[in-house]
């Protein structure tokens, strides 16, 4: 079995560094927006190249309050794309707000910023593009239209942390920026765990009041607030990872490039384009296929961890049919998510699970065309 992530293999390498760390926050008696969450939201802040960053208890309170600390609420009106993963949308809903998607590049997976305008309308109050799979949007279109526009950015970077638009990193463009520590995440906990990171002071504040019941002062509470607290241990663990990330980022870029120079001559399998002035973290490495409902399991069943990440796009899915988007509203979207499945990926891969990927994924491809043939 080939595992699409195996985190036990990271663990090998420095779980006897996580342990010390977690047994010095269970001996300080220290749970709670301890030493370590404050130290962390320092140090990536350094990392990320932005002013302030708070820790949270998961990536989709990150979108939350990120929208909560620009009031956008009920009746507004938030454009994003249908290929990403429900956190996105729902974070939206929660708020009251109504998302509208906009196509994506089929290239790249990502929003299409040349289709961004078109959908803007006088209740549009923000922008959500989503460097989906580690891969950078075209950030100074997107950004340019929000200005243009009066429109507040939120970047969901929940599967990019470490990558670059043009030497910048993401998540510093936009009035936040939003990471997930979930642990098969390229920078990933050992249990849920988010952030926000932003450059200014005012929504910092804000967002560190509404993490905590809504104040900023301890039992003064000025508005509805939540419980959402990143774990002191959780902290600590990622403390211990953080500044390991930017050579696992590297290998996963390695593996990317041996994938790709594996599939050269397979005209059958469409590999990832990197776009221009972009720093790709390859959180997923995801390729196009034909056949691939059938090829996914041909591949579980010979010990290939491939996923699917998305089968079905967001609005086509039930929690989205009021919003009356039918099929064929968005082509490219729903042409990708038909045929995109993503292959194991993780620092510690060796080159020969590689090629025995490589060669079962083509393998599988051509079986399955001989038998759509009879």
């Amino acid at each position: 079995m080939i595992p699409i992530l195996d985190s036990k293999r990271q663990y090998a390498a420095i779980g006897n560094e996580v342990e010390k760390a977690v047994c010095e926050v269970l001996r300080s008696g220290s749970y709670i927006l301890g030493p370590n969450a404050k130290a962390l939201e320092k140090e990536l802040a350094e990392f990320l190249g932005v002013n302030y960053t708070v820790g949270l208890n998961s990536g989709t309170d990150a979108l939350h309050l990120a929208l909560r600390a620009l009031d956008i609420g009920a009746g507004d009106e938030v454009i994003t794309t249908a290929f990403t993963f429900v956190a996105t949308t729902e974070a939206i809903g929660i708020v009251g707000a109504k998302p509208v998607f906009v196509d994506i590049n089929p290239d790249t997976f990502n929003i299409d910023p040349d289709k961004i305008e078109a959908a803007i309308t006088p209740k549009t109050k923000a922008i959500i593009p989503v460097h989906l799979y580690g891969q950078p949007c075209e950030m100074d279109k997107i950004m340019d239209i929000a200005k243009r526009h009066n429109l507040r950015v939120i970047e969901d970077c929940c599967q990019a942390i470490g990558a670059t638009y043009k030497g910048q990193m993401v998540g510093s463009f936009g009035d936040f920026g939003c990471l997930s520590f979930y642990p098969t995440k390229n920078l990933g906990g050992m249990g849920d765990g988010g952030l926000i990171m932003t450059n200014s002071e005012k929504l910092r504040d804000r967002v560190v009041a509404l993490r905590n019941h809504g104040g900023a002062v301890r039992y003064y509470h000025d508005e509805i607030g939540v419980n959402s607290r990143l774990d002191e241990i959780q902290a600590a663990i990622l403390r211990v990872k953080l500044p390991h990330v930017k050579e696992w980022n590297e290998k996963r870029r390695a593996h990317a490039a041996y994938y790709n120079k594996l599939f050269a001559d397979c005209k059958d399998v469409v590999t990832p384009v990197e776009a221009d002035n972009t720093y790709c973290v390859y959180h997923q490495y995801t390729v196009k296929i034909p056949n691939r409902d059938e090829v996914h399991k041909m591949l579980q069943e010979r010990g290939i961890g491939a996923m699917l990440y998305y089968p079905v796009p967001l609005h086509l899915q039930k929690v989205h049919a009021y919003l009356g988007v039918g099929e064929g509203s968005l082509p490219y979207t729903e042409e990708d998510t038909k045929c995109v499945i993503s292959l194991p990926m993780f620092p510690e891969l060796t080159e020969e699970e590689q090629r025995t990927v490589a060669s079962t994924l083509i393998d599988c491809i051509a079986k399955s065309k001989s038998a759509a043939a009879v």
